[in-house]
């Protein structure tokens, strides 16, 4: 009767960790792009192409900042010529399509919060409110990423005028995966970007008491 109940428990485990790995639909990155275009088209302006090799550049871009919330300003931000030497390279995108940025928002945050309200922390005044309805953007891009799976929290935004489906092309047509943090417009589920995702876990513990199951018998 216990070793029955033993791999009844770890099934359970097993199941649980399975249904949340494929069952996850959550990215926080894509949330935010909807939130932009909602916002957008209520003040008449166009919705935008969400693009994954630009998401994908824009967790480069805060990825550059190497976790120093202190450095996100006008004056502190990563140079143009990261987009060709190492943006696009570690997203796999062709830096021939590479298109003019038209636009840029980042903020950071000691502790996670949802994209509706990040949204708000970018936009914070006139001037993010004037980048944010842009009639030259055609395109965007979103990531968030916390530090090592954890604080600080970094949000960017990244606008360009590039032509849809020839602009930041990846090769292959799809951008490698970078962790940790989750950018918008690749259909990948993010949960984890504000800390590990406990799947993985259950997982382990589920194989752990089968074993011990096995030995018990």
């Amino acid at each position: 009767m216990e070793i029955s109940a033993c791999f009844l428990a770890s099934s359970l485990l097993l199941l649980v960790s399975s249904t949340s790995a494929t069952d996850s639909k959550n990215n926080p990155a894509d949330q935010l792009v909807a939130v932009i275009n909602k916002n957008r088209t209520s003040h008449k302006s166009p919705a935008l192409f969400d693009n994954a090799g630009l998401g994908c550049i824009a967790l480069q871009y805060i990825k550059a900042y190497q976790g120093q919330c202190g450095e996100v300003g006008d004056n502190k931000k990563p140079p143009d010529s990261s987009f060709l030497d190492t943006f696009a390279p570690n997203c796999g995108v062709k830096p021939s399509t590479l298109a003019p940025i038209t636009g840029r928002l980042l903020a950071c945050q000691g502790t996670y919060v949802s994209p509706e309200e990040a949204f708000s922390i970018l936009i914070e005044d006139r001037r993010s409110l004037q980048i944010l309805h842009n009639k030259n953007h055609e395109e965007v891009g979103a990531a968030v990423s916390g530090t090592d799976g954890g604080a600080p929290y970094f949000w960017c935004v990244l606008f360009s005028n590039g032509t849809t489906n020839s602009s930041f092309v990846p090769q292959g047509g799809v951008p490698k995966t970078v962790r940790p943090g989750c950018f918008s417009g690749n259909d990948d589920d993010c949960s984890g970007a504000h800390g590990s995702s406990s799947a993985p876990w259950t997982m382990v513990a589920g194989i752990w008491i089968a074993l011990a199951c096995a030995l018990a018998v």
